[in-house]
């Protein structure tokens, strides 16, 4: 029987929040039939369908931290992790995976992952693929200033390697363009898309998944909000499992209730490149505009709109529940934030959830907000690709190459400032849920958006003849070696 191809995928971080290289093995395995090893730091689970799969091997190397370090001089800090990472990376790239036809790896970052592939492709004689997201060195420069010279340092070597990589793969045109131009890199575009388990969540789907939530969703510790005080004083013997804040269930018939708030969700890493603050402020103002559209001032009775809400009242524009989801260093900071808002009619909640149970949330909410801003404005926001997955439409923050995504009027809106969004949530939930027009149109054109194109298709057509022709080519400069 002939020997399968294999394919080692390196991700110098967590391997569970890097979704698109978990796509990578996922296609590799099932589409062209390869072993897989993905070589990665520990931290977050993958999704079930790369953890049982079994021609996918995960091995995981240790996390370096080196904090004492850095408290004393932050870029003597970096140059010895560096070499720590380049030394691990090398040890289990030679040593501890079978070795490979070929080296697919994420980019950024950068240092020290491809000088380490680099050299292990080359020992190896195996091809050496870079699969860019993003550039490392404008990441870098947004907190060290991009005319600094480990900035600098960085670009000339993310450059470098980048021109000794075998091939690439890179998420947009214009960063395709930008390779070709300023580097001297051909790269292939392959668009982010949705795989099949990203999806509009059916009715019972979405029920258990509240029933799931319910707990985080109606009882957060240090919170007290419209959600958290009508449930207020139950406990679990007389909390009624088969209803939540957004469905009820009789018997076997599960409904929406027509009073549900409104379920926005986003998605962050909690990091500066992501300013979260857009979105409170956009709540605060959403919250205060729907108050003086009714004609509310600041003396109403609080309890009777408990009791009002309680008692399944509508209003004309609805209540909100933002689930952010995501982990990272700025998340604990917000919190603090959230828990001084003073509002009447909007709930965030913040959680990370199982890989499994992501994609529901998307398909069982009714809007996404994207807050991603590229350090380069080359790269494009993964999170709003799973949400047109799932039928989502979606508000995003306006930069450079967004529109190569989301197309205004059709599958989302784009917003520049707090102010816009808070407009764009008003117009969108006017008359929800039955005859917020607006709202189902996006819905409808972001539905039409993620049904048109799959990952496996995507993949197939653009990511397999560059990773079939590299290893081609590798195995017939093999065969030409041992001939001589």
């Amino acid at each position: 029987m002939e020997k399968k191809c294999r394919v080692a995928i390196v991700v110098l971080g967590d391997i569970g929040r890097s979704p698109r290289m978990q796509y990578h093995a996922l296609s590799l395995a099932t589409q062209a039939q390869f072993e897989v090893d993905i070589v990665s730091n520990g931290g977050s689970e993958p999704h079930m369908a790369v953890t049982k799969n079994s021609s996918i091997h995960i091995h995981e190397m240790a996390s370096v931290r080196l904090q004492g370090l850095s408290n004393i001089s932050r870029v003597f800090a970096l140059l010895i992790k560096s070499a720590i990472q380049f030394t691990i990376l090398v040890w289990f790239l030679c040593f501890k995976i079978p070795r490979p036809d070929i080296f697919l790896v994420q980019n950024p970052p950068s240092v020290p992952t491809l000088a380490a592939v680099k050299l292990s492709s080359w020992l190896g004689r195996c091809g050496f693929l870079i699969d860019w997201h993003n550039f490392g060195y404008t990441i870098l420069g947004m907190s060290h200033g991009r005319r600094h010279i480990i900035v600098k340092l960085y670009r000339w070597f993310e450059k470098y390697f980048a021109k000794a990589a075998d091939g690439s793969l890179c998420v947009t045109k214009a960063m395709q363009h930008e390779l070709a131009q300023n580097w001297g890199v051909k790269a292939s575009v392959l668009y982010d898309q949705p795989p099949e388990f990203f999806h509009p969540a059916g009715l019972k789907e979405s029920h258990e998944l509240f029933c799931r939530l319910d707990k985080s969703i109606c009882y957060p510790v240090g919170l007290h909000d419209y959600v958290s005080r009508g449930n207020y004083g139950l406990n679990d013997a007389s909390r009624d499992p088969s209803h939540t804040c957004f469905s009820s269930q009789n018997g076997d018939n599960i409904s929406l209730k027509a009073s549900r708030p409104a379920l926005v969700v986003s998605s962050t890493s909690w990091t500066s490149d992501e300013d979260f603050s857009l979105l409170l402020e956009a709540a605060v103002m959403y919250d205060r505009r729907v108050s003086a559209a009714l004609n509310e001032d600041n003396s109403i009775d609080e309890e009777k709109l408990w009791i009002d809400i309680k008692d399944e009242k509508r209003y004309l524009y609805p209540r909100i529940l933002f689930i952010i989801t995501g982990k990272g260093p700025e998340r604990k900071k917000y919190e603090e934030q959230i828990k001084k808002l003073k509002l009447r009619r909007v709930v965030f909640r913040t959680m990370w959830l199982p890989a499994e149970d992501y994609p529901l949330l998307l398909g069982s909410a009714d809007l996404g907000v994207s807050l991603h801003t590229s350090s380069s404005g080359l790269d494009l926001p993964m999170k709003v690709v799973d949400m047109f997955g799932c039928g989502l439409p979606v508000c995003a923050l306006s930069f450079s190459c967004i529109e190569e995504l989301v197309k205004v009027g059709k599958n989302g809106l784009l917003f520049c400032s707090s102010s816009e969004l808070a407009d764009q949530l008003m117009m969108l939930f006017k008359g929800f849920p039955d005859k917020s027009d607006a709202l189902k149109a996006l819905q409808h054109g972001a539905f039409t958006t993620g049904s048109s194109s799959r990952w496996s298709t995507e993949w197939e057509t653009h990511a397999f003849p560059v990773i079939e022709e590299i290893i081609s080519r590798k195995q017939g400069m093999r065969r030409r070696h041992l001939l001589r």
